[in-house]
C-alpha cells in the first residue's frame, strides 16, 4: 500500500525539481539528498514567516536555496525597493547586503527590518561616507548629486536623487543640471557618460572612486577569447563593469535587464559577466539556455544562509536589526522617492 510522502519529502521534491539544473559552487551538488537536508529548514522558516508576520526579500545574487526555498520576492535592487515600500508585514528580512536592508528600513520605517549577517557589506557602499560626499558637494556646488542605490543611508541622505542601473540614464538625462556628481561607482559613471554621449545628451559627469569587487575584475580580452571558442555567443554585462568590457558586450544592463535579455534572445551560448547567482536563477527559470563560465561570486551576498535567516526570525541579535537616525532616514527617503518619481514608467 502506498503511503503519502512526508512534508519533508514533499518539500525536498519541490526543491529538487527547481534546483536540479543549477550549477553549484565546487563541492556542492543539488541532488535529492541535498534538498532533503535543507527541507526541514525551509519548512521551518516558511512557518516562522507566518507566525512572525514576516516577508523575505531576496536579491538575485544570494544562494538558490534562499531564493527558491523561502523568499517571498526575488529580484534586483529596484524591484525589491518597490516591494519594501509596498510591504505591510511586521518584519522584513532582507537576504542581500546591508545597504539593501537600510533601503527597506527607509521605505518601511514601521517594520522591523532584519539582515541575516551584518557583515554582508558592499565594496561600493563602503567606498564613500557621508562626510566624504559632503566634501565633494562643497567642491562642486552647482552639481546635481546622484547616488547609485549601492550606497549607505547617509550617502542617500546627502543626495538629490537615487538611481539604479536600470533607470540611471533616463533620470540623469532628465535632470535640469548639466553637471552631475555621480557616486559611488566610478566605472558605472564612466559607462553612463559614454552612453549619454552616444544618445546625444550633454552632461558633465564627475564620479567618486568606488568599484564593485565582482564586476571590476572582468576582462575584455577574455570576452574576445570566449567569442572565438563559442561561435554565436552573446555576452551580457552589468554597467558596474569596466568601459572596455561594456564595449565588448552584446548587452549591458541591470540585473533585471540582463535576465530579460537572455529570456528573449535566441543564442547557442551566453557569457554572463555578473554575479553567479543570476546564472543560477536563469538555470532554474530558463533551463534550455546554455551558459559558459565567467560569472563571479560575491563574498558578501554569500554570507546569507538559511540558518542565519532562521536565527534572525527566531530571536534576532541587535546587530541583525537595522536602525537609522530619523533625520537621515527622512532625507534619504526624499532621494529614493524622487527616483520613483523620475524613473521611466512601464
Amino acid at each position: 500500500m502506498l503511503t503519502a510522502p512526508t512534508p519533508v519529502d514533499a518539500e525536498a521534491e519541490r526543491l529538487f525539481r527547481l534546483l536540479l539544473n543549477v550549477d553549484c559552487e565546487p563541492g556542492r551538488t543539488w541532488n535529492f539528498e541535498a534538498c532533503r537536508r535543507i527541507a526541514p529548514l525551509t519548512l521551518e522558516i516558511n512557518r516562522l514567516k507566518q507566525e512572525k508576520d514576516a516577508v523575505i526579500l531576496a536579491h538575485s545574487y544570494v544562494e538558490p536555496e534562499i531564493i527558491y526555498g523561502v523568499a517571498d520576492f526575488k529580484g534586483d535592487s529596484y524591484f525589491l525597493s518597490l516591494k519594501a515600500r509596498e510591504a505591510r508585514a511586521k518584519t522584513i528580512v532582507f537576504a542581500g547586503v546591508v545597504f539593501m536592508a537600510e533601503t527597506a528600513k527607509i521605505l518601511s520605517p514601521a517594520a522591523t527590518v532584519l539582515v541575516p549577517d551584518r557583515g554582508s557589506g558592499c565594496s561600493l557602499a563602503d567606498s564613500l561616507t557621508g562626510d566624504q560626499l559632503r566634501e565633494l558637494k562643497a567642491a562642486y556646488p552647482d552639481a546635481a548629486v546622484v547616488c547609485y542605490i549601492n550606497s549607505t543611508a547617509e550617502v542617500k541622505a546627502e543626495s538629490d536623487v537615487c538611481v539604479t542601473s536600470g533607470n540611471v540614464h533616463h533620470i540623469i538625462a532628465h535632470l535640469p543640471q548639466r553637471r552631475i556628481l555621480f557616486v559611488p561607482d566610478r566605472l558605472m559613471g564612466q559607462n553612463v557618460r559614454d552612453e549619454l554621449k552616444r544618445r546625444g545628451v550633454d552632461k558633465e559627469i564627475i564620479t567618486s572612486d568606488g568599484t564593485c569587487i565582482v564586476h571590476d575584475v572582468f576582462d575584455a580580452t577574455a570576452v574576445a577569447d570566449a567569442r572565438a571558442r563559442f561561435p554565436g555567443l552573446k555576452v551580457v554585462a552589468h554597467p558596474e563593469c569596466t568601459p572596455e568590457v561594456a564595449a565588448a558586450a552584446d548587452y549591458v544592463g541591470s540585473t533585471g535587464g540582463m535576465m530579460n535579455y537572455v529570456r528573449t534572445t535566441a543564442a547557442p551560448y551566453f557569457l554572463m559577466l555578473t554575479e553567479c547567482g543570476l546564472v543560477g536563477r536563469l538555470q532554474v527559470e530558463d533551463p534550455e539556455k546554455r551558459f559558459i563560465g565567467g560569472c563571479r561570486l560575491c563574498p558578501y551576498m554569500k554570507m546569507n544562509s538559511l540558518e542565519k535567516i532562521r536565527a534572525a526570525l527566531v530571536a534576532p541579535h541587535p546587530e541583525q536589526i537595522i536602525t537609522l537616525d530619523e533625520d537621515i532616514r527622512h532625507r534619504a527617503l526624499r532621494s529614493i522617492e524622487r527616483m520613483f518619481e523620475l524613473a521611466p514608467k512601464d
